[in-house]
């Protein structure tokens, strides 16, 4: 079944590369979608200072599922990886301003408000390095 899977979606050779960009769809889309169930969280968790609250949680929320789906076309997959490491550029002003307001979240606490931002590093490199394409190696036998 996973020779299937992997032989239509062009998935890596390698396996924690393939599960590595599968997990990347998965987590996506669910965020994605949950932006649309919970809106009101991620709409409190904005910077007073970003205009249309809401309108940037249902249009980040799109672009998370949209990027989640993509990264699952070949032909698309690298141009998703980058899309979706510029949103997490985008969105990270909001986990600053969680960390800098922790008066604001009292049902969070101020260590996982500062090791969400040490994550949104980590899910940019998860997103980069789960899209870039495999280096085929080449063996030059005339050195």
């Amino acid at each position: 079944m996973f020779q299937v899977v992997s032989s239509a979606l062009q998935l890596p050779s390698s396996r924690v590369k393939s599960i590595a960009l599968l997990g990347l769809a998965a987590f996506f889309i669910n965020v994605g979608v949950d932006h649309f169930v919970n809106p009101t969280f991620y709409v409190n968790i904005m910077p007073a200072y970003l205009p249309l609250h809401l309108e940037a949680v249902y249009i980040s929320g799109f672009f998370e599922v949209l990027g989640g789906v993509c990264v699952l076309i070949p032909s698309l997959r690298s141009a998703a990886g980058w899309g979706l490491v510029a949103l997490l550029i985008a969105v990270f002003p909001a986990n600053i301003h969680m960390a800098l307001n922790p008066d604001l979240f009292p049902e969070i606490t101020l260590n996982l408000l500062y090791i969400r931002l040490v994550f949104q590093f980590i899910f940019i490199y998860w997103a980069y390095g789960a899209t870039r394409p495999s280096m085929p190696i080449v063996l030059d036998n005339n050195r």
